[in-house]
């Protein structure tokens, strides 16, 4: 009865989410209609009409009286990402008659911010979808901050008083809404820079706002074939750089800058791990590509800067093709898109939080086996002791994310190896799987519309569970196969 109770509130949950996003969905139509694209509007029109259609419905199912928590909102984003990327494969297969697995993997790929695509050729896709591409990035941009914001409340180590709510837990919705108006504030000020910024190297309006929105939401999606080095603009690969590292640092930053707190950029220690790895990034890609790829100088160090931030910050924009680089090149890049940016970024990988936290704990647990049970080892973060039981309980949820995460890669990698019939080697599998569930999209070429059927579906699964960071996946599987009560 309680198990019938749980999933009725998950799914009510789900109708009201859907019902607040179909609105937005809307915008792509007046591309179709800016654009002259009649064609296109029918079927750009099944995503808001199938959003408000099921947000009508379902939020109209009774709710349980328990009251919600943490694992009903968990629930409810993994089932929303996935009816969302679902539904957003309509477009692609009513506008372009993409195959029903193409186009979910293209939905998903929209909506958990990574940039593969299987378009067989971009540029001569409609408007409508092209921006339909980048609009989904950044709708699933912000969604996963509102997530992140949410899920952050619900932690022991959280100090935040923006991110606190009260001791109850609760769904979603209401952590979303609590700090909605200064979230949008800051998202739509950081796109309006960024579209800007592009402006300011050249480019037409129409390129810019897509590649504006593609990049604050560290998505990577681009409306041409040959990617970034298509425009032969040093100055807009010189730009990207700022706007990428914008949108995978910690949105908390800028809620200070908002509030006119005293703000120390390099006080956070999530930033200052950010500059450490893309420093270190940088030196090891340009003393790769000097040496292996025999590359000047020059060349090396401009595309060393460019891939370490595109990868770091999970955007995915490349300016060169990682399929010639050295095997031990490709390894370090999946070692970097694996960390990925800060937690409440628009970033994917296991966030620089839970790199932090989990170093924190080993080096804790480690001082603790060489001292008597009667000493007490403080768990300190930021100068703040933690109590033994929530250090211990954070500290095992945290590494229970990573030991999940690398095992969801390894498990992909050797699924796809078993029923795929693939020429390419370990090192670009793993690298594409890493770079799948780390949100990143950056392509070494085994990821194109010839993979075979089986591999794109694994890849869609390990979007879906990399930018979800696994567990509210394995919740909803849970909550939906467990015996009733």
């Amino acid at each position: 009865m309680y198990r019938r109770e749980h999933l009725f509130t998950i799914i009510a949950d789900l109708g009201d989410i859907f019902t607040l996003t179909a609105p937005v969905t809307c915008i792509p139509l007046l591309v179709s209609l800016i654009s002259g694209e009649w064609d296109m509007f029918i079927p750009m029109a099944t995503v808001p009409v199938s959003l408000f259609v099921l947000g009508t419905l379902l939020e109209n199912i009774p709710r349980s009286e328990r009251g919600s928590r943490l694992s009903t909102a968990m629930c409810s984003v993994a089932l929303f990402w996935l009816t969302c990327a679902v539904v957003s494969s309509f477009p692609f297969m009513l506008g372009l008659h993409m195959g029903m697995t193409d186009a979910l993997f293209e939905g998903m790929a929209g909506w958990t911010g990574t940039a593969f695509t299987l378009i067989p050729s971009v540029d001569t896709a409609p408007h409508t979808l092209l921006f339909w591409r980048t609009f989904m990035q950044w709708i699933g941009g912000i969604g996963i901050i509102a997530f992140a914001i949410t899920l952050g409340s619900s932690t022991g180590l959280s100090r935040s008083k923006m991110f606190r709510t009260e001791s109850r837990e609760e769904s979603l919705m209401p952590g979303a809404i609590a700090t909605g108006r200064a979230l949008w504030k800051i998202y739509g000020l950081l796109t309006f820079m960024a579209i800007g910024l592009i402006l300011f190297t050249g480019l037409p309006l129409w390129e810019s706002v897509n590649l504006g929105l593609s990049a604050i939401s560290t998505g990577g999606f681009v409306i041409h074939q040959g990617g970034i080095p298509f425009y032969h603009n040093f100055l807009l690969e010189l730009l990207l750089i700022p706007i990428m590292i914008a949108g995978a640092l910690p949105f908390k930053l800028y809620f200070l800058i908002i509030d006119n707190k005293k703000l120390s950029l390099f006080g956070d220690e999530q930033i200052r791990l950010f500059f450490l790895f893309l420093a270190i990034g940088i030196a090891v890609l340009s003393y790769d590509l000097f040496f292996f790829a025999n590359l000047d100088v020059l060349p090396a160090l401009q595309q060393g800067v460019f891939t370490a931030v595109s990868t770091l910050t999970t955007t995915g924009f490349q300016t060169t093709n990682l399929g010639n680089w050295a095997s031990v090149t490709i390894l370090f890049l999946a070692m970097l898109a694996f960390i990925g940016g800060a937690s409440w970024s628009t970033a994917g990988g296991i966030k620089l939080s839970r790199v932090a936290l989990s170093f924190r704990a080993l080096y804790w647990w480690f001082q603790r086996l060489y001292v008597t049970g009667k000493v007490l080892i403080p768990f300190k973060i930021e100068g703040r002791v933690i109590p033994k039981a929530t250090a211990e309980l954070e500290a095992a949820k945290n590494m229970l994310v990573v030991i999940l995460s690398v095992l969801t890669i390894f498990i992909a990698t050797l699924c796809i190896f078993q029923f795929s019939n693939t020429s390419f080697s370990m090192t670009k599998v793993v690298f594409s799987v890493v770079s799948a569930f780390s949100t990143v999209g950056l392509n070494t070429g085994f990821v194109s519309p010839d993979m075979p059927d089986v591999s794109k579906g694994i890849l869609i699964g390990v979007m879906w569970l990399g930018r979800l960071e696994v567990i509210p996946v394995i919740m909803l599987i849970m909550a939906l196969l467990r015996r009733p009560d």
